[in-house]
């Protein structure tokens, strides 16, 4: 049987993370050509402010990183840096297959192939370049997820 107390911390809980969800703000990670991608995804067509994502540049204001393009190893220790320097909870979304796999570039020995094995990433855009579409989808999914609402898109 559930107490007042019990109600009562979890409608607190769940207040909370409709308020993480709805005002998830990204650090922009624009890396290469897919950082176009997500500057149009912000832009007045698909409009991310409308869901609560401003984009924000420092990692001190910022809960979720898009990294958008290819992560060269010279660029890694500094990704690494901001990602350590952002608020928690914390969330990273891979935008392209350069982000994910490497892309066109996995075989050169200065790009990272595997960005999911510095950084726990919590959802993926796939395509060359992405449409903006595909990454207004997964914030969206992204926030029903920290919601625990799954609602079809």
């Amino acid at each position: 049987m559930k107490t007042i107390t019990d109600i009562f911390f979890a409608t607190i809980d769940s207040m909370a993370r409709w308020a993480s969800a709805k005002s998830m703000w990204p650090l922009s990670c624009g890396l290469s050509c897919c950082a176009i991608e997500m500057m149009h995804a912000a832009a007045s067509r698909i409009d991310l402010d409308r869901f609560g994502c401003l984009f924000r540049s420092s990692p001190k204001q910022a809960d979720l990183m898009i990294i958008a393009g290819t992560v060269t190893k010279k660029m890694l220790p500094q990704l690494l840096t901001l990602y350590e320097q952002m608020l928690s909870p914390k969330y990273v979304i891979a935008m392209g297959s350069c982000a994910i796999s490497g892309g066109l570039y996995a075989e050169s020995p200065d790009i990272v192939a595997n960005i999911s094995d510095y950084l726990h990433i919590d959802a993926t855009v796939r395509g060359c370049p992405p449409p903006p579409e595909k990454l207004a989808e997964e914030i969206l999914e992204l926030q029903s997820r920290i919601t625990g609402h799954h609602f079809p898109i």
